[in-house]
C-alpha cells in the first residue's frame, strides 16, 4: 500500500461499533427532540411517535410537530457522522443504514409495511439532510491544512 495516505483495512468489528453507536446517536436525539415537542404541547411521549408513520402528518399539530423533529435530528446526526465516522466518502453508507434500521424497526412495530406518503417524504428529506450535512462536515475537516513546521530541526 505504499504511495497512499491512508490504509483502507476492512474491519468489521469498527464497522458494526459505528453502525451500533450512530443508532445510538439517532435515537437518542430524537428521543430528546420528541421530549422537547411533547413539554411544549403538553403531550405524553410515545414509542408511537418514533415508530408508528401515522403519528407523521400535516393536519395535527403533534404530526407537524414530530415531523419538525424528525428533520431536527438530522443535524445531530450529522454531528455524530463527523465525530464516529470521520469519512465523507463514509456519510452515505452510515446514513442509509441508520435509515434502513430505523425503517426496519418501523416495519417490525407496525406488523406492516410503511404506506404514508408523509412518513416517506419525511424520511428521504432527512436522509439527505444528514448524507449531506455530514459529508460537509466531514469534508471540511479532511480539507484542512496539513501545518508545516519551516524551522530548522538542529542548528548546526
Amino acid at each position: 500500500m505504499a504511495g497512499q495516505f491512508r490504509s483502507y483495512v476492512w474491519d468489521p468489528v469498527l464497522i458494526l461499533s459505528q453502525i451500533v453507536l450512530m443508532q445510538a446517536v439517532y435515537y437518542s436525539s430524537l428521543g430528546l427532540l420528541l421530549a422537547l415537542v411533547d413539554s411544549l404541547v403538553q403531550n405524553t411521549p410515545s414509542l408511537d411517535q418514533v415508530f408508528s408513520y401515522e403519528i407523521l402528518g400535516f393536519s395535527t399539530a403533534s404530526g407537524r410537530l414530530s415531523m419538525m423533529a424528525f428533520i431536527l435530528n438530522s443535524l445531530p446526526c450529522a454531528l455524530g457522522l463527523l465525530y464516529f465516522i470521520r469519512r465523507g466518502k463514509q456519510c452515505l453508507d452510515f446514513t442509509v443504514t441508520v435509515h434502513f434500521f430505523h425503517l426496519l424497526g418501523c416495519w417490525i412495530y407496525n406488523a406492516h409495511f410503511p404506506t404514508a406518503l408523509t412518513w416517506w417524504l419525511v424520511h428521504v428529506v432527512c436522509t439527505a439532510l444528514m448524507a449531506v450535512i455530514g459529508e460537509y462536515l466531514c469534508m471540511r475537516t479532511e480539507l484542512k491544512e496539513i501545518p508545516l513546521n519551516s524551522a530548522p530541526k538542529s542548528n548546526v
